[in-house]
This record gives C-alpha cells, sequence and structure tokens, in this order.
C-alpha cells in the first residue's frame, strides 16, 4: 500500500511484488521512490539504508543487490534519504518488508538538521473477522495486501503474475480462492484472474490507463465446502500512466490579434493543448515553444511563449501592419515537462493578424488640382482631389475628411467625400458670377475620420491647392426692381405713355442687343415698344374691371438678348390705379316686401357704388317727383351717410308689386347721380309680420300668372292645329264623293263659266254655295273637335 503522508520529500511511487520467504528470489524491482519538491527545484540524491541487500538508483528505483533468504528481507527496515545539493536538507521514507509479502509503507517525510528522524506509526491492513457473538473483532494480519501497481501497456508475457493472495487457514485445511468486481467477473471481465489453489492474481492482457485508471477487486477465500473462512477483502490495482499519448491541440488553427505599434510585452493569445496522460506525472506535463515566424521581419523573434500557460507576447517593438500585416507562428507542445529525448510532441498553428492603427496621414498625389466650372451652375464637381493613404482601406484610419482653410470665405464650394474612392470632390454649392470673380484658389487639408496616433504628425502632403477657373456663359436679363409698381388714375386715355420698363444684362463683357414683348396682359390694355420697352396704353384703364384686384394690375413683359443661345427674362408692372368717380350708385337691395297693412313696415335700403371713398358715400337718398303717386304713398327717411329707411305713409296698400324709383348721389367731388328702382312686394301679413302669399318675387323671369297663359297659348295652338288636319281630311273625302255625283255635263259647263260677264246668272251663284256650304261644315267639325 503506498501513502503520501507529506507534501516534500521523498515519496513511495511505485510497489512490485517479491516474495523474500524461504525461498531465494531472483533481483527485482521493489519500489520507486519519486521526490516532491516544494521549493525551488534543486538536484537531489538518494542513499539506501541497507546498500549491500538493497539499492536505490539515482532515478529512485529500488532493487535487490543481492539474493536475500529467510528472514533477511523483513528483519530491518529500509530507510531511504534524500539530500539537497544546495540547501544541505534532509528526507526520509522507511519500507517495511514482511516475511511473506512486500509490505511498504511512507513514513512522516520531515525536514531535519541531523540524521536522527523521529519514527511513525506504520500503516497496516487489518482484517476483521466475525465472532462467535455476531460481533466484529480485531484480527492479526493474516494478509498484507498494498494497492498493486501496474504500469499500462505491457507487454506480457501474459498471464502476468501480480501477487500472490493466501491465508494462514490454508496450513490447516484446503482453500479455493476467487475475486469478483470490474475486470474480474463483471464488466470489462477476465481482465484479472486467480489461481483457485494457490490464489495467485494474474493479468490477462494490457492495461490502458487513460481508458480504466484503477480497478477495485474483492478477494474471497472458502474450503471445499464453499464455506467462507475468510472476511472478503479489496484490492486495489493502480494502472501506471506511461507515456504513450502524445500533446493534442484544441485546434490546428489559433487565430489572434495585436495591434500595430504595441510595446513588448503586450498579451496577443493563448494557446492550448491536452495530453490524455497522467498530468500528475511528467507524461502529462506540457511545455510550450515557438519553432518558427514567418516572416522573420523586422525580427525573427517578435514574439515569445509562456512555455507553461501557452500565452504568446511580444517580446520585440516595430510591429507594422503596412510592412507585414500578418505573422504564422508553428507552436510545439511537448510532454515529458518539454524534454526533448524522452518527450512526445505536436504542432498546430498560431496565425497573428496585425491590426491598423491610424499611424498614416492621408496624402495628395499631387501638390496642385485645376478645375473649371461655368457661372451660375451649382451641384456641380469641379475637380476629384486624390489621396493615397498606407491604413487599412474602407476604416476609420483610411477614410479621408476634406476641409477647405483658405479661399473660400463666401462659402461657395464643399468637398464631400466619395466613399467609394476616398476621394474629394470639390463641389459648388452657390452661384458663382463670372462678372464678380474669375478664379478662385482654395486649400484643401485632408484628415482621416479619427485621430492620429500620438506622436505622428501629419506631412507636407496633406495640404493641397485647388485652383479653379469660372467661364463665363449668357446670362438672362432681370428686370430690376421686379415687380415695379407705378400709381396712374383710371380713365387713362389711350395711346397715353406709362413708363418705360427695361431690362439689365449681366453679362458686361459681351456686346448684346435686348427686345422686349409683352408676356401677359390680361385686359389687353397695354402695349411695349421691342426696342426701347416704352410702354403706353390701348385702352381706357378701369379700376372697377374684374382684371384689376385691390386696385392692383398685373402686367408681364419678357426681355431677350441675342446672345447663344438667346437668353430672356420676365419682369412684371404693377399698375396702382387710383379711384376717380366713374360710376354711379344704386339701390341695394333691389327687391324686399312689405305689408298691406304696415304697423309700422319700414324698408332698410342702402347704396352701392363702384368707387372708393371719398367717390362713394355718404349717399343722397331721395323719391322722385313722378309719377305723382309715389311721393303720396311712399316716404323716405335719411338714418346715416350710408343707409335709409322707405315706408308707407297711408295705411293700406293693395297688394301687388311696386317698382319705386330713388335717386341715389355720391359724395365725389363732381357728384354723381343715379335713378335706381327698388321692386317692392306688398302682400298680406299674418300676425308676425311674415308674407303669407304664395307668389314671390322672381328678380329676373317671369310670374306665375304670365306662365298660365303661356300654357293657355300653348294649348289653343295645339287644338287649331289638330282643326286644321281633321279639316284637310275632311275636304279630300268631300272632293272624291262630288267627283262621282255631278254630272259629266255640269262638270264641262262649270269649267268653261266665264268671270267676265256682266250681272252673273244662277250659274255664276253655284260655286259660292258650294263654298258657302264647305266653310259651314268646316265649322261643324270644329264646334265637333271643341265638344270632344
Amino acid at each position: 500500500m503506498v501513502e503520501n503522508l507529506c507534501v516534500c520529500g521523498p515519496k513511495l511511487e511505485r510497489v512490485w511484488a517479491g516474495n523474500v520467504g524461504k525461498r531465494r528470489v531472483a533481483v527485482r524491482e521493489l519500489y520507486s521512490v519519486r521526490f516532491v519538491e516544494c521549493g525551488p527545484k534543486q538536484p537531489v540524491t538518494f542513499e539506501s539504508s541497507r546498500p549491500h541487500d538493497l539499492r536505490i538508483e539515482a532515478d529512485g528505483v529500488i532493487y535487490a543487490a543481492r539474493r536475500l533468504e529467510g528472514a533477511e528481507g523483513s528483519a530491518t527496515p529500509l530507510v531511504i534519504t534524500a539530500s539537497g545539493a544546495t540547501t544541505n536538507q534532509h528526507w526520509e521514507t522507511t519500507i517495511q518488508l514482511t516475511h511473506q509479502v512486500i509490505h511498504g509503507l511512507s513514513s512522516t517525510l520531515s525536514q531535519v538538521q541531523s540524521a536522527a528522524d523521529p519514527q511513525e506509526g506504520m500503516k497496516e491492513i487489518v482484517f476483521r473477522r466475525h465472532s462467535t457473538d455476531g460481533q466484529l473483532e480485531r484480527m492479526k494480519r493474516d494478509w498484507v495486501i498494498p494497492p498493486i501497481n501496474v504500469p499500462e501497456n505491457s507487454r506480457g508475457p501474459f498471464p502476468q503474475e501480480l501477487v500472490r493472495i493466501r491465508s494462514d487457514n490454508d496450513k490447516s485445511r484446503s482453500l479455493r480462492y476467487s475475486v469478483t468486481g470490474p475486470g474480474a467477473d463483471q464488466p470489462p471481465t477476465s481482465i484479472f484472474i486467480i489461481n483457485p489453489i494457490s490464489g495467485e492474481l494474474s493479468v490477462t492482457k494490457p492495461l490502458d490507463r487513460e481508458h480504466i485508471a484503477n480497478f477495485h477487486l474483492r478477494a474471497h477465500a472458502v474450503d471445499l465446502n464453499g464455506n467462507q473462512v475468510e472476511n472478503p477483502i479489496d484490492i486495489v490495482i493502480n494502472v501506471i500512466d506511461m507515456n504513450d499519448n502524445r500533446p493534442e491541440f484544441e485546434h490546428q488553427t489559433w487565430n489572434g490579434t495585436v495591434s500595430e505599434g504595441s510595446k513588448p510585452g503586450t498579451f496577443v493569445m493563448t494557446v492550448t493543448s491536452v495530453d490524455k496522460d497522467d498530468p500528475k506525472t511528467a507524461n502529462g506535463m506540457l511545455r510550450y515553444k515557438i519553432l518558427s515566424q514567418n516572416p522573420e521581419s523586422p525580427s525573427s523573434n517578435m514574439f515569445t511563449i509562456n512555455n507553461k500557460t501557452g500565452g504568446i507576447i511580444t517580446v520585440a517593438a516595430g510591429l507594422d501592419r503596412e510592412k507585414v500585416p500578418q505573422y504564422t507562428l508553428i507552436i510545439q507542445a511537448t510532454d515529458m515537462e518539454g524534454n526533448p529525448m524522452y518527450g512526445l510532441s505536436n504542432t498546430a498553428t498560431a496565425v497573428i493578424r496585425v491590426t491598423d492603427i491610424n499611424d498614416n496621414p492621408p496624402e495628395f498625389t499631387a501638390e496642385t488640382f485645376t478645375g473649371e466650372v461655368p457661372e451660375n451652375r451649382v451641384n456641380i464637381i469641379v475637380v476629384n482631389l486624390t489621396v493615397t493613404d498606407k491604413d487599412q482601406p474602407n476604416t476609420p484610419a483610411w477614410n479621408a475628411v476634406y476641409k477647405i482653410t483658405g479661399g473660400d470665405s463666401t462659402g461657395r464650394f464643399s468637398v464631400p467625400t466619395d466613399p467609394t474612392t476616398n476621394e474629394g470632390l470639390v463641389t459648388v454649392v452657390k452661384p458663382i458670377d463670372y462678372e464678380t470673380s474669375r478664379t478662385y484658389v482654395l486649400t484643401v487639408v485632408a484628415t482621416n475620420e479619427i485621430a492620429l496616433t500620438r506622436g505622428i504628425h501629419s506631412p507636407r502632403q496633406s495640404t493641397a491647392t485647388v485652383s479653379i477657373r469660372v467661364t463665363d456663359v449668357n446670362e438672362s436679363p432681370y428686370f430690376e426692381p421686379n415687380p415695379k409698381t407705378i400709381k396712374l388714375e383710371e380713365g387713362m386715355s389711350p395711346e397715353t405713355t406709362l413708363i418705360i420698363f427695361t431690362a439689365n444684362d449681366p453679362d458686361r463683357f459681351m456686346q448684346q442687343s435686348i427686345r422686349y414683348s409683352k408676356l401677359s396682359d390680361p385686359a389687353h390694355w397695354l402695349r411695349i415698344d421691342p426696342n426701347n420697352g416704352r410702354i403706353t396704353t390701348t385702352a381706357i384703364l378701369d379700376r372697377e374691371s374684374s382684371y384689376v384686384k385691390n386696385s392692383l394690375y398685373n402686367a408681364t413683359f419678357l426681355a431677350t438678348d441675342n446672345g447663344s443661345p438667346p437668353a430672356s427674362g420676365t419682369g412684371t408692372l404693377q399698375i396702382f390705379l387710383l379711384d376717380i368717380n366713374d360710376n354711379a350708385p344704386r339701390v341695394f337691395p333691389q327687391e324686399t316686401e312689405v305689408c298691406e297693412k304696415p304697423e309700422p313696415n319700414a324698408i332698410n335700403i342702402t347704396a352701392l357704388d363702384g368707387d372708393l371713398n371719398p367717390n362713394a358715400g355718404p349717399f343722397v337718398f331721395e323719391l322722385t317727383h313722378r309719377p305723382a303717386d309715389v311721393r303720396r304713398n311712399w316716404t323716405i327717411t335719411r338714418i346715416n351717410g350710408d343707409y335709409a329707411q322707405m315706408s308707407l305713409k297711408i295705411g293700406f296698400l293693395e297688394r301687388g308689386i311696386y317698382e319705386i324709383p330713388i335717386i341715389i348721389t355720391d359724395s365725389g367731388n363732381l357728384p354723381m347721380s343715379n335713378t335706381s328702382y327698388l321692386r317692392v312686394k306688398v302682400c298680406q301679413c299674418d300676425v308676425h309680420g311674415d308674407c303669407t302669399d304664395q307668389q314671390h318675387i322672381i328678380a329676373a323671369g317671369l310670374g306665375t300668372g304670365a306662365i298660365i297663359a303661356i300654357l293657355l297659348c300653348i294649348i289653343i295652338l295645339l287644338i287649331l292645329v289638330l282643326l286644321f288636319v281633321v279639316w284637310m281630311k275632311r275636304r279630300d273625302k268631300e272632293r272624291q264623293a262630288k267627283q262621282l255625283l255631278i254630272d259629266p255635263e255640269d262638270d264641262v259647263r262649270d269649267n268653261i263659266l266665264k268671270y267676265d260677264e256682266e250681272g252673273g246668272g244662277e250659274e255664276d251663284q253655284l260655286p259660292v254655295i258650294r263654298r258657302e256650304g264647305s266653310l259651314a261644315h268646316i265649322h261643324g267639325h270644329v264646334g265637333q273637335a271643341e265638344k270632344s
């Protein structure tokens, strides 16, 4: 059994079975002692207390130096001393060899300054058997079975004996031995077998620690009848690790980043690998190192790696993305603590991308740029400014920002950035006048969206000069002011000159002439001379015209030069017409109602005048003298300058419609009078003074009586037409009957009757009688039609 009782010093690592009983044994390995360090690593030497019997090598493996017989192996405990070469410290561990099997135990490891080492009590396996009263009692050591350490991947031969199990009771009777548990009679089965008679426990195949690190078996001893003679005992079999697995990186390719210009000691990334071997032994203790770096610029050792953790850091300055954007490192992981002779290794690739910082300012490709732009054009690109920037494209450290620092005091230009090409687009944002300035010289500075890294300054190439030439174009003539307003009295006679309305040509450096034409003249009152712009009237200007709004009359004229191509401009002439007294007032409203018995029933009236004050109110209202009944029946009273009240003077007026003439005079400098008629309907009223007649006044149209008369006339006309048709049909029938009754001779006689004979006889009267009879017949039909 192996047990670590302290942290520092030598400890028992492995136990191999060896019988040192009555028979001789061959020299074979018993223990392996490994020194566990707590402080700084230092060389350690081992020394055996029985060098003539048991020898220990420098690597801690214990061998039998000679053949041991009888009780020589168990008479004296074996003491192993470890000595530190630099600190002169000593550590000890004790191994006790029993008569039947190797009984190893680790003693207390203490740090001593002299050869004396206080001994601790030994660990031993205590078997318990059932007493007669059913209670467990302490027994002597019948079996001593420490944990069995079996190295993995053993080459055999198999089955390979591990230990012999036996009981003291086999001296008095025959016993049978067996083992149970995983690896024996449970899956995975048949890995361990036991000789039922001799008790030899053997392994049948190589073991794999990475699959199963230890086995827990239970040994049984029974008599031939199957009765248990010993309590079952647990056997622990530890599979001792061998270095049979290479380190495996979690990723074959590792990706990391580091900013350019990073200082030495900057952390980059960590690479890790795993080893299936026991991490508590050197077999699973890994060490990392960098095998190669590509490219080896500016140094072959730009990075280093922590050999235990796998952390990669920078160790040299000079990372420059513009020169080396990426490094490829081959990383090796080796077990056995990196021992190149015994350790197993594996490699992986670490790709380190150098990220960009703004350590390169934009630089113009030329010191001077030139462009040309026509005057009066806006939103037009004059010239493209090109720059170079070594930083990573399409990043804030590469994107250029342009700013005009001189030569554009009026703010007529801007320089936005083309997001695709990173060019500066010099653009006109305000119109440029050739006659004012023919050239512009701008100073443009290029920077990045983010500031340059500290310590880096913009070179002179970050500033450029932009020379822009303005070209002359034919500009449109313009009227000034526009619109132009003049004041005139209305009523001005035709062919009167109003004003000379001319336009200016902004092209001072071009010899051009201007012609004028009328573009809009709603009332056709004006005419313009095409050569000199003189405007004259063609009709009387009337302020009360429907084309005049708020006393203003607008006319638009066109001025066109003879440039190439011709250019034209428009101007508006506003004529403010001053009022004159040229409109007589008229009564308002023109129609009203009044009761036939006013109680009282007055009518309020006013006047409408197309003129403005003082050519309108106050007004004078009066009734005419003719006809005489007007003043006899009506009276008019002035309320104020704009209103008057008219009412009946008599107590009753017959119902009907009356037109009352009223004379209204305005207050103009030369007053104007007008007689207008107020149409008054006199009607029967209810108690509330409202007319109850069904007939209403129609201002323009026919009354109800006139409409009825027209309808009667239409009916009579239709009857007459019907009678005429009936008469025509009757006449045709009589003519046909007459031709059948008259003698042919009579007809001949009638045909030869002469109208020049005097007197006229009986024959002369016959046609008249016939005609009279026909008329009587017609009258009879008319009477029948009327009855029907």
